[in-house]
């Protein structure tokens, strides 16, 4: 590798490189220390094609939730089964995994920036700007990025659009898998919520014990199939649909609406 290479973002990937293994080494006992990540289906990412796969996931903080992945990922195409023991795998990290992120969320401050160079692909949101509900168009630009990282390589998205639970899919996310025709992996992560504060940054609690579960890609007619199946499927895969609350005790829903109130206050 070069040492001034640039991925189509315009980043240098030796310094993308180095943003990954030091903010890596500084977040692993987020995860393998102050607070336990269990893990299931890492096998499924070694599998997975070099470019052009969509993982959706539900979303649970800002930034925490992109890390516990990149750590994930990276530790499962060095070998590691369902653990990130020994940050070893850091060391020659895979430099084309982006995340689709709020760009208002990532010019935030220093350390948002600092995300973003090592891999966010930042947009403006269409239904919320500075905490007020907005309804604006689709920038093309977002969509023509979201679709170079595709080509490139693995894209994380959380196609909520928000960390509180429940919340509908948002159709965007349907109209990229359509026209890009990715492999979609979903992931269901839980334990995040308790773990840190809204932002994902400090840690609220430990001894927390965190999940992370990768599924197999989804099936999905990307000719027939209409928007509305797919965000369907998407909202069964990422345990977000309407009818999983039929399944879970009232007190836990309770205790989340409390907790999304005070992170709102709070933040």
């Amino acid at each position: 590798m070069g040492l001034f290479k640039k991925n189509p973002f315009g980043h240098i990937l030796f310094l993308k490189k180095w943003l990954i293994r030091i903010l890596g080494a500084a977040t692993h006992r987020r995860f393998k220390g102050f607070n336990k990540l269990q893990i299931e289906g890492s096998e499924i990412i070694k599998n997975l094609p070099d470019t052009n796969v969509l993982f959706v996931s539900n979303h649970q903080t800002y930034f925490a939730d992109v890390v516990a992945m990149f750590h994930v990922f990276n530790a499962s195409l060095s070998g590691r089964a369902d653990n990130i023991k020994n940050i070893g795998y850091l060391w020659n990290p895979k430099l084309n995994i982006y995340f689709v992120a709020a760009k208002e969320t990532m010019q935030s401050g220093l350390l948002p920036k600092i995300l973003a160079y090592a891999g966010s692909v930042s947009i403006e949101r269409t239904w919320r700007a500075k905490g007020e509900e907005v309804n604006r168009q689709v920038k093309m630009s977002d969509v023509s990025n979201i679709t170079k990282a595709l080509d490139d390589g693995w894209v994380i998205t959380f196609p909520q659009g928000t960390t509180k639970p429940w919340r509908p899919i948002r159709r965007g996310t349907a109209h990229i898998i359509k026209k890009n025709k990715p492999l979609v992996v979903p992931i269901v992560i839980d334990g995040f919520r308790r773990s840190f504060d809204k932002k994902g940054i400090r840690i609220k609690k430990r001894g927390i014990l965190q999940s992370m579960e990768i599924k197999e890609p989804l099936d999905i007619d990307y000719e027939n199939d209409t928007i509305s199946e797919i965000v369907e499927k998407l909202e069964y895969a990422i345990e977000q649909h309407p009818s999983f609350l039929k399944v879970i005790p009232a007190e836990e829903i309770e205790k989340e609406e409390e907790l999304n109130k005070e992170r709102h206050w709070r933040y």
